[in-house]
């Protein structure tokens, strides 16, 4: 596959890092850590002491200070072996949203520890009736004195088994709807009140641990309100969705290329009827029409990273890369197993956990219809 245009000599020698150690600590455990649907969190150190977590975080919080290309490198990587099972991208976001809101007290104190892996950060947003509708959230962390006093109920939270710190999404104002929503860190040791909740049975996604979150009357210092004013939790929120939904559409492109080229060595290989799978039209055709999907895709990807570096990427642009992407990804990831036959059945073949893990990609980070009615608002406003 070409590389993307952005790729710059520090990203491949990035990537070779990346590559080397998934190759030597992650992959011989793979099939374990589905058993047990968590990686471990001693992983999660390793991969910061090799400055894979904190690749784009500043240099003075305890990060490499790179672009965010870097971390783009790293889910290419993981793309490349066709998992989403680590969850690094949710604790990536996690310290965008404390590099981009935190006050510089909150960044020395919590950005080091998450950069480092000894800590596994998650956002603790979705509820049981609000999904993509943020200002249906019920969680509230209403002030008592010097405290903030949590309840509230959370689910399909990423990296919930592991996690050390989370954004927790809650109102500090009920009756003010999105003005009402702040964004609240907590350091889940000890934490009174804070509860994890069952394992989620999933479709897919196996090897990433997702829970149900819940907090009763759990005290939380204001000083852990992250910024310095309450009430702009919706808009920090939506100031870092494009970048989440940008991430997804990368994903998308690594996964689509991964099962392109399993299924390049499986049809080139399996025979029937006297001749390889390869040699047929269909087969052909079908192969032709992924690689040119994925690769008019990837230029428009490299198109919005040039964006994202200029700081011009816009929601409705990340809208599409979202939605685009991972509707092709279940295109090319069903045509693909098809490809496989019976063996694309088999959950011992790459192919077939490629096709779970597909999708729910067209469902968070905002459903595809929201992406859609995103980019339409848009289009109403020029």
């Amino acid at each position: 596959m070409p590389e993307a245009a952005w790729l710059a000599d520090d990203h491949r020698a990035f990537g070779q890092t990346v590559r080397k150690f998934l190759e030597r600590d992650y992959e011989p455990h793979r099939a374990r850590w589905t058993r047990e649907r968590r990686v471990p969190h001693a992983f999660w150190e390793q991969a910061g002491a090799l400055g894979i977590l904190g690749a784009s975080t500043p240099v003075e919080y305890g990060g490499s200070g790179l672009s965010r290309t870097f971390d783009l490198v790293t889910y290419l990587e993981q793309g490349r072996i066709g998992d989403t099972g680590w969850g690094i991208g949710v604790h990536n976001i996690v310290q965008h949203y404390l590099a981009a809101f935190a006050t510089d007290g909150q960044k020395r104190a919590w950005l080091p520890r998450l950069a480092s892996g000894g800590w596994v950060g998650a956002i603790a947003m979705t509820e049981p009736g609000a999904g993509s509708d943020l200002q249906s959230i019920r969680t509230t962390a209403i002030a008592d004195g010097n405290e903030y006093v949590l309840n509230g109920q959370k689910t399909f939270i990423s990296n919930a088994a592991n996690a050390d710190f989370l954004i927790v999404v809650a109102k500090t104002d009920p009756e003010a709807g999105a003005r009402g929503i702040s964004l609240i860190a907590l350091e889940t040791a000890g934490a009174e009140g804070f509860q994890r909740g069952r394992a989620l049975d999933k479709l897919g996604m196996d090897r990433q641990d997702t829970m149900e979150l819940f907090f009763q009357d759990l005290r939380i210092p204001r000083a852990n309100l992250i910024g310095e004013t309450e009430g702009r939790g919706f808009y920090q929120l939506m100031g870092q969705l494009p970048w989440e939904r940008l991430v997804i559409g990368v994903c998308a492109l690594a996964a689509s290329r991964c099962a392109l080229e399993i299924t390049l060595d499986y049809v080139k290989n399996r025979r029937a009827f006297g001749q390889r799978l390869m040699d047929y039209q269909n087969t052909r055709f079908k192969l032709a029409e992924a690689k040119s999907e994925s690769e008019i895709f990837s230029a428009f990807i490299d198109r919005l990273v040039e964006e994202l570096e200029a700081g011009t990427l816009t929601p409705e642009r990340a809208a599409m890369a979202k939605w685009w992407g991972s509707e092709m990804q279940g295109r090319i990831v069903d045509n693909c197993l098809q490809l496989h036959g019976g063996y694309g059945y088999m959950n011992e073949y790459r192919i077939a956990e490629l096709y779970r893990d597909a999708r729910v990609q067209r469902i968070y980070g905002g459903t595809n219809e929201i992406m859609r009615e995103l980019i339409a608002r848009s289009l109403d406003r020029t």
